[in-house]
């Protein structure tokens, strides 16, 4: 028989109970919820439009975690493969990486040999930032680190100016060297035409 004094006791409810479960865990669980909830929600809206794309999605993403939870080397090699996954990059900033740049719209030193150095110039002023720095890095012209990190055109511009007349000077220095053979000291051929001494 129950005892009358037990419905005069307050129910304790499962928000009164102490939680054993420590903070952070809890915390990743109503993270986890919110999740959840945000993904069914998509879920919902896409099967307004389509529900024949929605109800695969959510299938797979079912079979995924069936499986993840089954199989702790699928869980390990899933948890792998998404954090490798690096964020796209802005609209705006989708150019080449500098070790992969495309190649330069002019050849400075063809420009500079037909143009010499204003002529040059005035090819390198019609170029935006971005095409500067595209023939920079073909020809190698960032030796210090510094010109890639330029935000200045004329900055750029000049170190390209600098470095072309620089290679241009060292090539024709080069070039007009000429290799001499030196005439041994007993072998140097005599004055032509010089009239040998008579006997008196």
């Amino acid at each position: 028989m129950t005892d009358k004094s037990d419905f005069s006791k307050p129910q304790e409810t499962v928000d009164d109970a102490p939680s054993t479960e420590p903070q952070s865990t809890y915390l990743e669980s109503h993270a986890l919820a919110l999740d959840v909830q945000h993904s069914a929600d998509a879920l919902l809206r896409l099967g307004a439009s389509d529900p024949s794309l929605a109800a695969m999605l959510a299938r797979l993403t079912e079979a995924v975690a069936l499986e993840a939870a089954r199989t702790a080397r699928f869980s390990r090699a899933l948890t792998k493969a998404l954090a490798d996954v690096s964020p796209p990059a802005p609209a705006g900033d989708r150019r080449p990486r500098a070790s992969r740049r495309t190649r330069g719209i002019i050849d400075p030193f063809a420009v500079f040999a037909q143009s010499g150095e204003a002529g040059l110039r005035s090819h390198l002023g019609e170029l935006d930032l971005d095409q500067l720095r595209d023939i920079v890095a073909e020809h190698g012209m960032d030796h210090d680190r510094l010109a890639m990190k330029w935000k200045d055109s004329h900055r750029v511009i000049d170190r390209i100016v600098e470095r072309v007349e620089a290679r241009t000077a060292k090539g024709s220095a080069f070039r007009g060297r000429t290799r001499r053979n030196p005439t041994p000291r007993d072998n140097r051929p005599t004055a032509p035409d010089t009239p040998a001494a008579q006997p008196e």
